[in-house]
């Protein structure tokens, strides 16, 4: 492993750009994906061929750094040849890990490409002792992204009791926390989040007047109505708002973004390896602003300072123009 001074910090890079970005701006680590549906990100206008995760690569360990792949995403039955061929492609390409949720892509990687690291992605949900162990004794990951529903003690006894390195998510997205939601999206359009790599696709989303409000839709389905002074977030199912009782309410996820800037030191206290960025449907002018803010934290709190100016730059980008530390914190225990 590399000498890495106080948290490690992965970083999104959803296109050629964003990735050297953020890498200038100070990432140990970028994750992205290639332009198909094995990655959960694949969206017209992002990702990586194979010449440009080449470059990239090159690019990143000319400086020190590292590139993983994302190949996230569940193979349809009879199809596996797109996901053997990411493997197969990242590995020739020189990345120096893939982050994998099916176990039958973590068997054929580790046979057939023993040398390639292997990191168990968040879509597997493995969050107790007896998963992350199944996952590493029987496909030799090295590291886990752990699902976004633990708090800091929580992630601090797992760790204490599993044998590889731990991933959590500090910026960016909360994430879904209830079971089964991306299901909307694929009932929605017919293209599924789990298989074809993409929630609430562009082409279904349109957003039309109603009076004095504006509505979002998805497909024919009304997902949000907006009055004209209020912001209008992306119309992905999870973060509709429903109607019950004749109150329309968040009922599963607000448009709100996830900061765990505050609680760093409690996080590497609790063991954890790296810091996950997510993004990579991000611009590379918001990659670069998060990136060089999470460096600026890093670096001071492994000088032993206090945490500097750079953790307020971070308010004014999240989601929604709000933040919360989400599980890590759990306020409604």
């Amino acid at each position: 492993m590399r000498d890495i001074a106080y948290l490690e910090l992965v970083c999104p890079a959803g296109t050629p750009a964003a990735l050297r970005t953020a890498i200038d701006a100070g990432a140990d680590t970028v994750y992205c994906g290639f332009r198909d549906c094995t990655n959960a990100r694949n969206y017209p206008g992002l990702n990586f061929d194979a010449k440009e995760l080449r470059e990239g690569v090159a690019y990143a360990h000319a400086r020190g750094r590292w590139v993983i792949v994302a190949i996230n995403t569940f193979p349809r039955a009879g199809d596996i040849g797109p996901w053997h061929r990411a493997i197969d492609t990242a590995a020739e390409c020189g990345a120096d890990a893939v982050i994998l949720a099916d176990i039958g892509l973590l068997d054929y990687a580790m046979r057939k490409h023993p040398n390639l690291r292997r990191h168990l992605s968040v879509q597997a949900a493995a969050s107790n002792p007896l998963s992350i162990d199944f996952y590493r004794e029987t496909f030799g990951i090295s590291r886990v992204v752990l699902p976004r529903v633990l708090e800091v003690d929580e992630v601090a006894t797992l760790i204490s009791r599993m044998k590889v390195e731990a991933e959590v998510f500090a910026f960016g997205s909360v994430g879904t926390m209830v079971e089964g939601r991306c299901t909307l999206s694929s009932y929605i359009t017919g293209r599924s989040p789990s298989s074809d790599g993409v929630c609430a696709p562009a082409e279904f989303v349109h957003y039309r007047e109603d009076g004095a409000f504006m509505e979002s839709c998805l497909g024919d389905v009304v997902t949000n109505r907006y009055a004209k002074n209020e912001n209008a977030a992306y119309p992905t199912p999870c973060k509709c708002r429903l109607v019950t009782n004749d109150n329309a309410s968040y009922l599963f996820e607000e448009p709100v973004g996830l900061n765990a800037v505050s609680i760093l030191p409690q996080l590497k206290a609790a063991g954890v390896t790296a810091l996950k960025i997510e993004g990579r449907q991000r611009s590379r002018a918001y990659v670069g602003q998060v990136v060089t803010a999470f460096r600026a934290v890093l670096d001071a709190l492994a000088r032993g300072e206090t945490m500097p100016q750079a953790a307020a730059d971070l308010h004014a980008i999240a989601e929604g123009g709000r933040e919360t530390l989400s599980a890590l914190k759990k306020g409604w225990k």
